[in-house]
């Protein structure tokens, strides 16, 4: 058994303002965005009941350190649904429905971003 647990506590994404990020990621993920800023520069937002987070951080933001490839997805049971709720919520959308389980979107600081069914 190794001492590294099989489990993904946190996912750091770099956001140029934390304030606006935990707003646009609360918006998408429907919740209130009542999360606390850490140090003036962090937010962790709760994912699942097991302990991972997504972790808004300003202090590591830089143009060229934003995700051009998604270093993960979100879930959801709708595909059609995901995605034309992310339409309705003027999120840049950066591909179409692929083979009919999942799509790429932009946040605002330009993180290419995934949705998928699963």
């Amino acid at each position: 058994m190794s001492v590294i647990l099989s489990k993904v506590g946190g996912i750091f994404i770099p956001v140029s303002n934390i304030r606006d990020a935990r707003e646009w990621y609360c918006g998408i993920l429907g919740l209130e965005p009542t999360f606390n800023i850490i140090a003036d520069h962090l937010c962790c937002i709760p994912l699942d009941n097991n302990g991972s987070n997504l972790v808004l951080d300003s202090k590591i933001y830089h143009v060229d350190a934003t995700y051009k490839n998604p270093a993960f997805h979100f879930n959801t049971d709708d595909i059609q649904k995901a995605y034309q709720f992310m339409t309705d919520s003027n999120v840049e959308i950066v591909t179409g429905i692929e083979h009919g389980h999942w799509f790429n979107f932009k946040d605002p600081d330009g993180n290419l971003l995934m949705i998928c069914k699963c």
